[in-house]
This record gives C-alpha cells, sequence and structure tokens, in this order.
C-alpha cells in the first residue's frame, strides 16, 4: 500500500511538471504569435500608406507624361490587386507586384526633367521615400518575429506541444526579389539603330 501511494506521488508530480511544462509552451507560443500579428499590423499600416500615396504620384506623372497609359494600366491594375488581397500571404504577393510596377512609374522621370522641378511631384516623393525606410524597417522585423515564431514551434518538444495545441508554421515571409527590387531599365528611344555598313570584299 505504501509503495503504490509512493508509485501514486510520483506520477502526479511528473503530470503536474509536464502539465505545467505544456501549459508554459502553449503560453509562449501565443505570446510569440500575437507579436507576428502586431507585427504584421505595423507592415500593414506602412504598405497602405504608400497604396494611398500612389494615386496622387499618378496623376502627377500623368500630367508630364500621358501617353504613357501601359505604365499606369499597370500600377493601377497592380493597386487594385494589394487593396484587395486580405491575407498577409497575398498582400505580401500582390506588394511584389505593386514595387514593380511602381518602379516604372518612377523611371519616367528620367524621361521628363520638367518633372523633376515639379513641386508637387517633389513633395509626393519626399513622402514616398520615407514610406520606404519605413517600409524597410518594419518589414525586417516582420520577417525576424515570424522567423523567432517558427523556430520557437519547431523546436523538440515545442513541436509536439504546437502540434496538439494548432499552432503551425507561418511562411507568411517578405522575401527579397532582386529584380523586383530594382528600377526596371526602360528604353524609351525607339529609333531603329543605324545599319552597319559592311566591310568591303577582299580583292
Amino acid at each position: 500500500m505504501k509503495v503504490a501511494l509512493i508509485i501514486l506521488a510520483v506520477l502526479v508530480i511528473l503530470a503536474l511538471i509536464f502539465g505545467g511544462s505544456f501549459i508554459s509552451s502553449r503560453n509562449q507560443m501565443a505570446v510569440k504569435r500575437e507579436a507576428v500579428n502586431a507585427a504584421w499590423a505595423q507592415v500593414d499600416v506602412v504598405l497602405q500608406r504608400r497604396a494611398d500615396l500612389i494615386p496622387n504620384l499618378v496623376e502627377t506623372v500623368k500630367g508630364f507624361a500621358q501617353h504613357e497609359e501601359q505604365v499606369f494600366s499597370d500600377i493601377a491594375k497592380a493597386r487594385e490587386g494589394y487593396m484587395n488581397a486580405t491575407t498577409p500571404a497575398d498582400k505580401i504577393a500582390a506588394n511584389s507586384q505593386l514595387e514593380a510596377s511602381l518602379a516604372k512609374v518612377l523611371v519616367l522621370t528620367e524621361n521628363y526633367p520638367q518633372l523633376k522641378s515639379n513641386e508637387n511631384f517633389l513633395r509626393l516623393q519626399d513622402e514616398l521615400s520615407g514610406t520606404e525606410n519605413r517600409i524597410a524597417v518594419e518589414r525586417r522585423r516582420y520577417n525576424q518575429t515570424v522567423q523567432d515564431y517558427n523556430t520557437y514551434i519547431a523546436l523538440f518538444p515545442n513541436s509536439l506541444v504546437a502540434s496538439m495545441s494548432g499552432f503551425t508554421r507561418n511562411d507568411a515571409y517578405f522575401k527579397t526579389d532582386e529584380g523586383a527590387r530594382q528600377a526596371p531599365k526602360v528604353n524609351f528611344n525607339t529609333a531603329p539603330a543605324p545599319a552597319t555598313a559592311p566591310a568591303p570584299a577582299k580583292p
């Protein structure tokens, strides 16, 4: 009887230890997941700020480059895609398209020097530049927070707690696409290159 009570006491103590560890790990996962949500909220604010600046920027550029319909059509579609996205993963994908289209609009300034001295354009450019810097900071923080969460739930025995508690990996990262991050080189000079004169025939 005494041995049975000792065994029961040991089992109770072990259950309390493992139960406490389970609850602690689960609570920590909840905290980290909320940190991811908070970090995303900050990213969402600055991305929305940029999206709100784009219509005014486009209208200003249109005043100097009205015939660039394709460029303006592309950015309008990209912005609409971003505004219609709902989940972080969808917004991140739509943001990549929006960045590429925005780069095409900004590269037009190289072909319209008078645009560079327009007061409204300069103001919008400054606002956009500040917003881009903020975006870079916030998405770096977001990526770090997501990585911290994913690493924590992947470690053993946290992985067991995560699988039993419904915590899953978050793959909604911002990835650096070098092609999208660089302004595309657009050639507006459509004049054909002069033909190369044929080499004289050898006698």
